[in-house]
């Protein structure tokens, strides 16, 4: 297993949940966004992984973003803090998905 495990990486991904029954969103939200840490091999397991989770959690996933690991966030000059770094490192030992932020959406009109 420990040879499974350091194939795997962390990817940071924005996903786009409309609206559906047990949702969890607030009422009057059109939908809202996601920030996830996900573990996986490479990005489109991780991507296909959170978007399972997130279905049977009752959200309906429209889009997903990906930011890339931690070393290319880095890389790319993104500021990573310590709670952001903890939050990746256990979604990596625990080869899960961290939901670390949900933003819901309201139509301005």
């Amino acid at each position: 297993m420990s040879q499974k495990r350091s194939k795997h990486k962390v990817f940071t991904l924005l996903v786009e949940v409309g609206r559906n029954a047990g949702d969890g969103l607030p009422e009057g939200a059109t939908g809202g966004a996601l920030m996830c840490y996900a573990s996986g091999v490479d990005e489109a397991e991780a991507v296909r992984e959170t978007v399972a989770i997130l279905k049977q959690a009752d959200l309906a996933p429209l889009e997903v973003s990906g930011y890339g690991t931690l070393e290319g966030r880095l890389a790319e000059g993104h500021d990573i803090n310590d709670e952001e770094k903890a939050l990746m490192q256990r979604a990596l030992d625990e080869n899960s998905v961290i939901v670390a932020q949900m933003t819901p959406f309201f139509d301005k009109a």
